[in-house]
């Protein structure tokens, strides 16, 4: 099979796009013909050493897409040869065919694509536990999203509106901007502009009830415009570190700062499912909309990476096999 491959840590530069073994499955799993990949910053990191990898070059990176079944193993029940499937947590994707382990496919229904399941699982799927684990948005919540033109960005704001909460949405151009206020969000700030004033006015001084705070370096900010009481969901750094936060603060202000990530909720196959199929619901009656990715064929990889790299996507980047 042709895989996008890489030898040593690096720029996009290092990936190269080759003939290498097929997989070999073992009896309790399935082997899947990709027809989309998704490509995620988890890559990037694992791709320049951020990221511990297991076993020796040449690694695979990727771990999200959809294809079709081609062989299944011995003892895998009730999924067969021709059937459609999707998966969020499963490595080596960057190929023509994968090795999916039994507990970790998420069957496909007709009415959701390819290009669809590999655009909204992980980022979707980490939407979905933020909004009903992490913090259960209730009627008329008013919560403040950071990065909200991004992939899980857009999703969340249009999840929290599902809910029945109010959306202030943070981003870096007005051209993120009107993608933000597409996704659903009531008022929509610049990272430039000064921000925590803006949410405190439009919060009549009062502060939002939560913030899904994915930057890092901004956490201080997220909780100068929390409301007493109100919670600070910390899922992400992709602006940089936090800073270090004073229990006191928490306690004097009766404030909850609370950690989110994905792989403590995805723990069985039942997870998985239950899950991915309330997202593909509101996808098939169209509450969900997943934005046109933007495709790339597996072989022009580095020319992905480049992109994702450029931060100028707004929705979800894909491989094409």
């Amino acid at each position: 099979m042709k895989a996008l491959v890489f030898n040593t840590y690096g720029g996009p530069e290092v990936l190269e796009y080759r003939e290498i073994m097929d997989p070999v499955i073992g009896s309790n799993q399935i082997l899947v013909r990709m027809k989309a990949i998704g490509l995620n910053f988890a890559d990037i990191y694992r791709r320049k050493g951020n990221y511990h990898l297991a076993g020796e070059p040449p690694y695979i990176l990727g771990y999200e897409g959809a294809g079709i079944v081609e062989k299944v193993g011995a003892e895998v029940q009730g999924i067969s040869s021709g059937d459609r499937i999707a998966f969020a947590d499963v490595p080596f994707a960057n190929a023509e065919l994968v090795a999916v382990p039994y507990e970790k496919l998420i069957p496909l229904p007709e009415s959701v694509s390819f290009e669809q399941a590999a655009s909204v699982l992980l980022q979707g799927l980490t939407a979905h536990y933020l909004t009903r684990d992490s913090y259960a948005v209730k009627k008329n919540d008013v919560t403040l999203v950071h990065a909200a033109a991004g992939g899980v960005g857009q999703i969340l704001v249009q999840i929290v509106k599902l809910l029945g909460g109010k959306v202030i949405g943070l981003t870096s151009s007005m051209e993120k901007v009107e993608v933000t206020k597409k996704a659903g969000a009531d008022f929509v700030a610049l990272y430039k502009d000064d921000w925590k004033q803006k949410v405190l006015e439009v919060t009549n001084g009062k502060g939002v009830d939560v913030v899904y705070e994915s930057v890092g370096s901004t956490l201080m900010d997220s909780f100068a415009v929390t409301r007493i009481g109100g919670t600070v969901v910390f899922y992400g750094m992709a602006g940089g570190d936090p800073a270090q936060v004073d229990p006191r603060m928490l306690m004097d202000a009766s404030k909850t700062l609370t950690g989110g990530d994905l792989w403590n909720v995805l723990t069985s196959m039942e997870e998985r499912i239950a899950r991915s199929n309330e997202l593909f619901r509101w996808v098939e009656e169209g509450k969900l909309k997943v934005s046109e990715p933007t495709t790339f064929a597996l072989k022009d990889g580095q020319e992905a990476h480049r992109y994702l790299e450029s931060r100028k996507s707004t929705g979800k980047i894909l491989l094409i096999p």
